[in-house]
């Protein structure tokens, strides 16, 4: 009986399964689709579904919005997606409320795509390259470029997280599940809806009325009748004078009551507006209140590279180039001579109206220094010189305060080679400086420091020495493989440089290390110019001075004996041995 009645439930269950599947074969469920259910409990962390199937859908509440567990009620229907029909797990059903809202998202931005209507979603966080959007759950990306028309610094880009705005979907790709939307399109769409608009209203040379929208160094954005239209006014067209900043004469909110749309452009319709052609042109009239070659005062606005631009009046503007600054073929910075807002007068030299350009000299209304210089400054002249720049071969010095440079050479900076160093002066020093020569057609001037005191060859002149005479000179100074610095006399500033091949007649006595500074020699004088401040100093002519001299006493006795001339030269060794003996004998 017992085998009877297990056999019979057996029977039963199998009966009931089979029957099952039959009604489910009957249904429309499928594993990866949205279906309806109907709520048959709400717990404190899950809701139940009841989809007549064998087990009941259990969806956690953290899968509903706030909205959706306000509204939920038991036997309400609601749309849950349904993943599997048995679980590996518990053989139960899988099912979620969450992926269904997305799934459905994903239709209708895949339509909104389609149609480009707008749809309403929250910037949820920003990642690398752009910001992550949340639709109906249905995550979406936003690059940084189409959040706004205008780029966005990071706290600006802040403002916009976890606030609801609308999008438009520009890319949906459904095999890689990837969303793509602007925000940008949006507020483009309107804006050129309303530009539209106003172009079909207005057209080139129309007077319009505006607002100052943004202020930039190079123009300013106006709106155009305060309707959203944006035009340009850039600073070349606000007025015929040279406008140096835009911010001068506009300000952000300022009303402009009239301005002309002098051009828009058919491809980006961008407009560019204009308020000097609303005034007079000043170039119309020009010849009658200019005349060419007249002196006129004008007002340096700006100095350039290549000169400057000085203003006749509030509306004409003419360039004084570079070559019509100075005088002279010395290349001045114009900066140098002329300051912007400074006054001075110009000569007209130019009207070309069909250019507007008007060209001017500065030069032309002062003296050329250079016709008198000679005159007023003649050779010999000692003049007060302000240092203009420091080179390693001497000093360049503007004379007097005027725009006239001339060259201290550095070996007329001192007469003592150790003081012959530029670097010990400074830019913009004053000096006294003697000019040595003036080259009116080169425009060349020497000056020289050293000669405005007493010259130390006066020396050679004092006592009566020149080329040939024998002098005593202490040394200061060895130069290796050079030669030695000597000291003439006892003139601290009256120093010259000895030649190694001048140290000794004999070449295997040229050594400048046979000398220690201090040591006392005669040398010769072989070459002479104190006008130069140059003397030449020798050993090796001063030996053979002494030679000859020595031939010239003992020739002729030595030609009758037959002696050699190191015989000669022996006697003399000789006879100058017995006077030093002779004179050690007498102390």
């Amino acid at each position: 009986m017992e085998v009877k009645t297990q056999t019979s439930k057996k029977s039963a269950t199998e009966d009931f399964s089979k029957m099952l599947e039959a009604d489910l074969k009957t249904r429309s469920f499928k594993e990866g689709s949205i279906v309806k259910a109907t709520v048959s409990e709400i717990s404190k962390k899950f809701v139940i579904c009841d989809l007549n199937l064998k087990s009941s859908g259990i969806i956690p509440k953290e899968e509903f919005t706030p909205k959706e567990l306000e509204d939920l009620a038991v036997n309400k229907k609601i749309e849950i997606f349904l993943e599997r029909l048995e679980s590996a797990r518990n053989g139960g059903i899988v099912v979620s409320r969450e992926k269904a809202r997305r799934l459905k998202a994903w239709s209708t931005l895949e339509q909104a795509h389609k149609t480009q209507e707008q749809v309403e979603g929250i910037i949820k966080s920003k990642i690398r390259g752009g910001l992550v959007v949340d639709i109906n759950s249905c995550l979406c990306f936003l690059p940084m470029s189409q959040l706004s028309s205008t780029p966005l610094k990071n706290y600006e880009v802040d403002k916009y997280l976890n606030k609801p705005l609308k999008f438009v979907v520009i890319k949906a790709d459904a095999q890689r599940k990837n969303l793509v939307v602007s925000h940008r399109a949006i507020g483009e769409k309107n804006k050129n809806e309303i530009l539209d608009k106003f172009l079909a209203k207005f057209k080139e040379g129309d007077i319009v009325s505006g607002t100052v929208k943004n202020v930039l160094p190079w123009g300013c954005f106006i709106d155009l009748q305060d309707g959203g239209v944006d035009g340009l006014l850039h600073c070349s067209d606000i007025s015929y004078s040279r406008v140096k900043q835009p911010s001068d004469l506009l300000t952000v909110g300022q009303k402009i009551p009239k301005i002309k749309i002098i051009k828009i452009e058919a491809a980006t319709k961008r407009i560019s507006l204009g308020l000097r052609q609303l005034a007079k042109d000043p170039f119309d009239d020009i010849e009658k209140r200019f005349e060419v070659g007249k002196i006129y005062p004008a007002k340096i606005s700006r100095i350039v590279e290549y000169g400057a631009f000085a203003s006749l009046d509030n509306n004409i503007e003419g360039l004084i180039h570079e070559s019509q600054v100075h005088h002279g073929k010395q290349k001045i910075p114009t900066s140098k001579i002329l300051s912007p807002s400074q006054i001075v007068n110009t000569k007209l030299l130019e009207i070309d109206k069909q250019k507007r350009r008007i060209s001017l000299s500065y030069k032309a209304t002062i003296p050329n220094i250079w016709d008198t210089f000679s005159k007023d400054f003649p050779v010999g002249s000692v003049v007060s010189c302000r240092i203009d720049s420091i080179q390693e071969f001497g000093l360049f010095c503007k004379i007097e305060n005027l725009e006239i440079i001339g060259l201290c050479h550095i070996n007329n900076v001192s007469y003592n080679l150790d003081e012959q160093n530029v670097k010990r002066f400074k830019k913009n020093q004053i000096i006294k400086m003697k000019i040595l020569d003036v080259d009116i057609d080169k425009e060349k001037i020497q000056l020289s420091i050293k000669h405005c005191g007493k010259s130390p060859f006066d020396y050679f002149k004092d006592e009566n020495l020149k080329i040939g005479s024998i002098i005593t000179v202490t040394v200061k100074e060895i130069l290796p493989k050079k030669g030695i610095r000597v000291v003439i006399g006892n003139k601290e500033n009256l120093i010259t440089t000895i030649k190694k091949s001048d140290l000794a007649l004999n070449v295997q006595d040229q050594r400048e290390t046979i000398f220690q500074p201090g040591n006392r020699l005669d040398c010769a004088i072989v070459d002479l110019k104190p006008e130069q401040s140059k003397v030449v100093l020798s050993v090796k002519e001063k030996e053979r001075i002494e030679n000859e001299e020595a031939v010239k006493k003992f020739g002729k006795e030595g030609k009758s004996s037959g002696q050699s001339l190191k015989s000669i030269f022996g006697k003399v060794l000789g006879s100058k041995k017995k006077n030093k003996k002779k004179d050690k004998e007498d102390k």
